[in-house]
């Protein structure tokens, strides 16, 4: 007997070597994309065109630069820019080094930028011309905060770019930094770059948005991004040769890893410094476009844009994937009458960006619009790459029943959940909790296995005991034709507790004549019409909503303002 057993375990027995085993890393992809479409453009920016040929040298002169100037493992490299050539070189050349990647949302103050750095430990920081003032501005408060003369200066270079004034790159330059493109003259094209050993070595760091504390560095490895890159190319069919526009910030969660993604499919980079609805038709009419990704604000200005900015017909299908707040589905099906593919998907930062997707079945081209869109508003199933998704009561971590009504917190668990937070193992603990990560996030479990976000647990508007959705409230408000941006948070209120008060941003050519006490009288009345009496907002606040630099509605701000309004008196049913 334990022969035979000894003889069937030798079939495991088989060890790993260099012929077989490789640590799993998305550099390769670059590296073949040089090799199979050498002169196909992989980034274009203005009247700038790099081939994948041309990208892998530049890269890999990246790499050997800092590698010559001591970067390598253990370091992290910050990167302060919008979506222009360097940040998307940074992706691989940083890596190549054997640092870890650390892209800065280019609309945080100084104050956070100084704490990102030091808390990142960073030693290089690559700016923009335009934001090297943030940049050096955030490194002087970290030299006042510390003995200016223990505080060590990290590698400033400076990102210079045609499409802006000049005067910013030579104050830069006179200020000491070194310039991105001499920087790159001092590396060489074909540095012999390696992957790493492990797979589990850091490839990026990211932050979270901190509304409620101070941000988070979500750690990142090589296996994640790796998986991530094939699984986000996979479940959005996007094909070889695709030309995508960089709308999406890189900065954001690495670009929801379509940096990669795009390098393993021969795609075409366009790179977009400055996100207008013009800018999006224009590329989508003149450049080929076939892909981009957005948040549902971006998709909203979209549909609302003047029709002077509109280059409608569409030229061709162009496929979309949104993710952030749930878009509600008044907005996916009027990005579908205009032509466009919309995908959605919802996810975190912690899961290499979005990590499921609403998958379109057959037989939903039978149904009603109103039906569709409403099917096509879910956050849906995991990801190919993604080994665990499901929707559980957190106390017992018990999964909640499939009825599509037992709210629950939603969970992941796999290879594409981040290695954790940076210095902050009480923070692990809570986020790992039961062998699961927790998003922190309500929703429920449909019958066909489909998850749906409800709300974050903070946003649960709790009124007379009763739990209201805030993200059901907004879809409900979206409908009404004078709505542009809503977001709907709690107010207090002194006979409910709390209840829903609605900030709403109307479109241009809504008030005709009205003011905003009569528009709101309309907008309660709708409400009245299409949702529970408890559900309806006892208040309305009109104009531009607050957001982040990635388009995410500030709620914490809100819910702020909603506090300084003071209780509501006096509640209907």
């Amino acid at each position: 007997m334990a022969a035979t057993i000894e003889r069937e375990r030798e079939i495991d027995d088989l060890p790993k070597n260099p012929a077989n085993h490789e640590a799993l890393t998305p550099l390769w992809f670059l590296e073949r994309a040089a090799v199979v479409q050498p002169r196909r453009p992989a980034v274009v920016h203005g009247s700038t065109t790099y081939s994948w040929a041309e990208t892998y040298r530049r890269c890999r002169r990246l790499a050997s630069a800092l590698a010559l100037r001591s970067i390598g493992p253990g370091c992290t490299v910050a990167v302060i820019a919008p979506n222009v050539p360097a940040l998307y070189e940074a992706h691989f050349g940083v890596p190549m080094a054997g640092a870890v990647l650390n892209c800065l949302n280019i609309r945080l103050n100084a104050q956070t930028i100084a704490f990102l750095l030091e808390h990142s430990s960073s030693k290089v920081v690559m700016a923009d011309q335009e934001y090297f003032s943030l940049a050096e501005e955030a490194l002087k408060i970290i030299a006042d905060k510390h003995k200016k003369e223990t505080f060590r200066r990290p590698l400033m270079v400076v990102i210079g770019d045609e499409n802006c004034d000049p005067n910013s790159l030579h104050a830069a330059l006179r200020n000491g930094a070194v310039e991105y493109e001499k920087l790159l003259e001092t590396g060489d094209p074909e540095f012999a770059w390696k992957p790493p050993k492990d797979e589990w070595q850091s490839i990026a760091i990211g932050y979270t948005s901190g509304t409620t504390s101070s941000p988070k560095g979500v750690v990142l490895h090589h296996r994640g991004a790796y998986l991530m890159a094939l699984s986000a190319a996979l479940v959005w069919g996007l094909n070889e040769g695709a030309v995508y526009l960089w709308t999406l910030p890189m900065f954001h969660c690495n670009g929801w890893c379509y940096t990669w993604s795009l390098a393993a499919l021969f795609g075409t980079s366009i790179c977009l410094r400055q996100v207008t609805t013009k800018a999006i038709y224009s590329a989508i009419a003149n450049l080929g476009v076939t892909h981009f990704c957005a948040a549902p604000v971006v998709l909203n200005s979209l549909i609302n844009a003047p029709p002077a900015e509109k280059i409608l017909p569409l030229p061709r299908t162009v496929n979309v994937m949104t993710a952030g707040a749930a878009p509600p589905a008044s907005l996916l099906a009027s990005m579908s009458d205009q032509g466009f593919r919309v995908t959605h998907t919802y996810g975190l930062t912690e899961t290499y960006g979005p990590s499921t997707i609403c998958v379109w079945k057959p037989e939903w081209d039978l149904l009603p619009p109103e039906s569709r869109a409403r099917l096509h508003s879910r956050q849906g199933v995991r990801y190919i790459g993604l080994e665990g998704l499901d929707v559980v009561n957190p106390e017992t971590m018990a999964p909640v029943p499939a009825d599509g009504k037992t709210i629950g917190e939603i969970v992941m668990r796999g290879n594409c959940v981040m290695k954790g937070y940076l210095k902050n193992p009480k923070a692990n603990q809570e986020a790992f909790a039961g062998g699961w990560y927790h998003s922190g996030d309500l929703g429920v479990k449909h019958t066909d296995g489909y998850i749906e976000v409800k709300d974050r647990s903070k946003d649960i508007i709790i009124s007379g005991g009763e739990n209201i959705s805030s993200l059901e409230v907004e879809n409900v408000l979206y409908k009404h034709p004078a709505v542009l941006e809503v977001s709907v948070v709690a107010r207090p209120d002194e006979r409910w507790g709390e209840s829903p008060c609605a900030f709403i941003t109307l479109k241009p050519d809504a008030r005709a004549g009205k003011d905003e006490e009569a528009i709101s009288a309309e907008i309660m009345k709708f409400c009245r019409e299409k949702m529970p009496a408890y559900w309806v907002p006892k208040s309305v606040v009109f104009g531009p909503l607050p957001k982040t630099g990635t388009g995410k509605i500030q709620k914490n701000i809100l819910r702020k303002k909603a506090k300084e309004l003071g209780p509501v008196k006096k509640s209907r049913l």
